[in-house]
């Protein structure tokens, strides 16, 4: 085999990773098997040893492949879950007054394990935080004023998905559920719902950034995978009620959003 040397040079090992995701995206190796060691690559390309070793070093910071002790290297197998960021109702699973995804997100989550045959768990916790900047802005408050947020992390078969943290007014949780350390029977909707504070309407953010040092360690990420960050503001007619923001290991989630009429739309 030879490395294509393309329009611009590069480094020699930079081409042989290049030619690696190539064959990894044509499905030339599946996940159960290992790829060819170090010496078949070296042969195959006609490439010094290290430049092999640099190009894998390459594809496994990457997060595309992961080196295991005494066994090889392999491509690195997540199951990656559509998660339904937002879309159309899902005929008889919403009450009529929620409209779509967005007024129940926990009961989708479950849907949408059940659906793939995966087990969710999720740990709770409730905070009662100084807002950061951020927060503080979308909510319309002071840097720094109390907020109630509550976290959800949630497991599929045992393996970290995501870290959830609704962010609410002390104001707004004071006296209601919200303020309770356990989870909401009916969901957190539920409660704004019966405060008159339905949400009708969101304006989702999506980036991408490196995970930090305790993110790194819960979700137990290979170097080089970022995370996927959603932050949603919710709103009903009088101003934002909650900032959700979600965080998903990227090779584990794939958020899907649904505009439109879609019911000529093929059943997944």
């Amino acid at each position: 085999m030879t490395i294509s040397r393309g329009s611009v040079p590069s480094p020699k090992y930079q081409r042989l990773a290049a030619d690696l995701r190539r064959r990894i995206a044509a499905g030339e190796w599946r996940a159960d098997v290992a790829l060819p060691v170090e010496s078949e690559l070296e042969q195959q390309y006609g490439v010094a040893r290290n430049t092999v070793r640099l190009a894998v070093d390459v594809l496994v910071n990457e997060g595309r492949l992961v080196r295991l002790q005494g066994k090889g290297t392999y491509l690195k197998d997540h199951p990656v879950l559509d998660h339904r960021a937002f879309g159309p109702p899902s005929a008889g699973r919403l009450i009529p007054a929620q409209r779509d995804s967005l007024a129940a997100p926990s009961e989708v989550y479950t849907n949408e394990a059940t659906e793939a045959g995966r087990a969710l768990t999720v740990d709770f916790e409730m905070l009662i935080v100084r807002a950061r900047v951020d927060i503080a802005e979308r909510l319309g408050l002071r840097p720094g004023e109390a907020v109630v947020v509550r976290r959800q992390l949630r497991m599929m078969d045992r393996e970290p998905y995501s870290i959830e943290e609704s962010h609410y007014r002390a104001g707004l949780a004071a006296g209601t559920a919200l303020m309770e350390p356990d989870p909401v029977l009916g969901g957190d909707e539920q409660v704004l719902i019966e405060l008159g504070r339905t949400e009708i309407g969101a304006v989702d953010q999506l980036v991408s950034r490196m995970p930090g040092p305790e993110e790194s360690q819960w979700f137990q990420g290979g170097p080089g995978v970022p995370l996927l960050v959603q932050t949603r503001v919710t709103y009903d007619r009088r101003g934002p009620v909650r900032v959700i923001e979600t965080r998903y290991s990227a090779d584990r989630c794939r958020l899907v959003y649904g505009l439109g009429e879609l019911s000529a739309r093929p059943a997944p």
